[in-house]
């Protein structure tokens, strides 16, 4: 294999915020996949992330989006994105989202005819537009993409890199999506507060939906407040702090293009 083309081993993942829609002070549920501590893909926009994208990264704008669901805590980001990346970077950033939430999205944000208020602009000139179904291919990795549970049918989407990280986004326990899309000992990070709701996932759902082998790669984010996610520690689940970065292993080499014979054939080293 070109050691152009090797698996990667450098990825991490940083948390940019972990709070749920009312916890502010915890910054908006986001989170980067890095390589090398360089961001590549940008998962969920709220309205605090590009602040701290920007303080983490020193960058105006991600190279990528990965949207998993339409609440404003999640996308109330993007109409700032669309601002920044308009006049800077026109159509370089690239928005993945699930085919499912294309109509929503672009009703709640994009359908209308004065984006700018002089006109002349679209809101999906600014971007990139990737429709999404059961995955897709970003920086030569291949990303699962799967429904979860949250607010409907279809509605909410989580993302995993087989071998390297499952990330649940906004659920109520999914043990048998876990089983399809997190049965290689990755890191499990899972929307978990210290109360349930019928929205999203609780600590005594942990406890009983979860078996102790799951729980042991679980990581909590989307809490309450700073008191319930020291709640949850002390029950035994880890638990995400903003400026966190977790460090993966190296994705399995089917979630990898490796391009050993597409380069031979262009007659490249």
């Amino acid at each position: 294999m070109n050691p152009s083309t090797a698996i990667p081993t450098d990825l991490s993942l940083c948390f940019l915020g972990v709070g749920n829609a009312r916890a502010t002070a915890l910054g908006s549920a986001s989170a980067v996949l890095e390589r090398a501590h360089a961001p590549r893909l940008l998962i969920d926009c709220g309205p605090r992330t590009l602040d701290d994208f920007q303080a983490a990264y020193g960058l105006e704008v991600p190279p990528a989006v990965f949207i998993t669901h339409l609440h404003m805590d999640h996308i109330g980001g993007l109409e700032q994105l669309f601002y920044r990346a308009y006049f800077s970077c026109r159509g370089a950033i690239r928005v993945y989202v699930p085919a499912d939430l294309i109509a929503g999205l672009h009703a709640k944000l994009a359908n209308a005819p004065f984006i700018l208020s002089e006109g002349g602009a679209n809101f999906w000139d600014a971007f990139t537009l990737v429709p999404v179904g059961d995955w897709f291919w970003c920086d030569q990795l291949l990303f699962n993409v799967f429904p979860v549970r949250h607010s409907g049918y279809r509605a909410a989407f989580g993302l995993a890199l087989p071998g390297a990280f499952f990330y649940s986004s906004d659920t109520r326990p999914i043990p048998e999506i876990l089983a399809q899309f997190a049965a290689h000992e990755e890191p499990i990070f899972h929307d978990c507060g210290l109360h349930a709701s019928p929205a999203h996932t609780g600590l005594e759902d942990v406890l009983r939906d979860y078996s102790p082998a799951l729980r042991a790669r679980l990581i909590a984010y989307h809490y309450e407040s700073a008191a319930a996610g020291a709640a949850i520690e002390r029950a035994g689940l880890r638990v995400a702090q903003a400026g966190t970065r977790y460090a993966l292993r190296p994705p399995l080499a089917a979630a990898w293009a490796v391009q050993d014979s597409a380069q031979r054939a262009a007659g490249q080293p």
